[in-house]
């Protein structure tokens, strides 16, 4: 006999997008769980920019989880916008989206991931995530249940544990739950991403604005890039790209904005005066490291531990499917394990 709705203790590691969207399936049908967040709050660190629903993943998702019309409005279907340009300014491709007809082969609208995050965060049963909590182990329990199943300990950086049922890790890139699955570490890709920020765009700096227009605007010579991105809340994120060793960046120039900002711009010396006022006029520097997981990584299943999201399948942004495939990572193993407890399937 599987365990009954009210017996059954999951616990969730991470509430990024991947780890909310099944505590959030779950919830839907009477089946109650714990998540774990490290941050100490929803907006303790940036929460990144905009992302690109997915008619299959990430708007199925939504739907499924009742969400949809919630998240509608501050969606932004003039944000598929693209211009790709060189680093003189000129523009070599432009795609402008006419329509938000949902028919519509572009059907694809941007939305800020800290909105689509708080919208998940306020869906979900309060009390349901325990912020600032530190995962530190996990470790197996043994001797095994009557019914042959393997709980899980957690146990935390203040030194209480608990123990549950199942244990699934959303907790991202460097996944502590993906430790007892597979031995696979994040691989430095080659590539460096800078992430700045211009505030309040159309009236404090309405060049770069018209310079990145609605969506999204790419600058691409010499091996570098200068990639920018409207979001919903009238800001612009830079992310500043180069190639470069892993150890390649001189940490000592980051410490301070200014003597990172005059590293970047000596980078990019050469092009055109508009492109480089992204750089110059930019608030903040936050260095990114671009990781993947081996593109082939599986793992050995094993009863009542299990991945979804980047813990899973880590890739670079530039596969534009990582927050789409968390979320519909999180709704089919949440209607599994629905499945599974109704029927009184097996949940390993």
């Amino acid at each position: 006999m599987s365990p009954s709705n009210s017996q059954l203790k999951i616990a969730i590691v991470g509430a990024g997008l991947g780890g909310l969207t099944l505590a959030r399936t779950l919830q839907q049908n009477d089946i109650n769980c714990s998540v774990f967040e490290l941050d100490v709050s929803p907006n303790s660190r940036p929460q990144g920019g905009s992302l690109d629903m997915h008619q299959e993943s990430g708007q199925y998702a939504l739907r499924s989880n009742g969400l949809w019309d919630k998240i509608e409005p501050h969606m932004r279907y003039e944000g598929e916008d693209l211009r790709i340009a060189d680093k003189t300014g000129k523009i070599w491709l432009e795609e402008i989206n006419e329509t938000d007809d949902p028919s519509s082969q572009r059907n694809r609208p941007e939305v800020d991931r800290s909105v689509l995050r708080q919208m998940y965060i306020d869906s979900i049963k309060e009390g349901t995530i325990h912020w600032g909590t530190q995962v530190k182990n996990i470790v197996p329990v043994e001797p095994l249940t009557e019914n042959g199943r393997t709980l899980y300990t957690l146990v935390f950086r203040d030194g209480t544990e608990e123990t549950f049922d199942i244990v699934v890790g959303a907790d991202g890139a460097w996944s502590r739950v993906r430790t007892l699955l597979s031995d696979a570490k994040p691989v430095y890709g080659g590539v460096v991403m800078i992430e700045t920020r211009l505030m309040n765009v159309d009236e404090d700096h309405p060049e770069e604005a018209k310079l990145v227009g609605h969506g999204t605007m790419s600058a691409l010579s010499d091996n570098k890039g200068i990639m920018a991105q409207r979001n919903g809340d009238g800001s612009i994120r830079n992310y500043i790209t180069l190639r470069i060793p892993e150890n390649g960046l001189p940490e000592k120039e980051f410490l301070q904005e200014s003597t990172g900002r005059a590293y970047l711009l000596n980078q990019f010396n050469d092009w055109s005066q508009d492109l480089r006022d992204l750089i110059e006029n930019g608030q903040g520097l936050t260095p990114r490291f671009i990781s993947a997981l081996p593109i082939k990584h599986r793992w050995t299943s094993r009863p009542g531990v299990t991945i979804i999201g980047d813990a899973a399948h880590l890739m670079s942004p530039f596969a534009g499917e990582g927050a789409n495939l968390a979320m519909i990572d999180g709704v089919e193993l949440g209607l599994a394990i629905v499945k599974a407890i109704k029927e009184g399937g097996d949940l390993a």
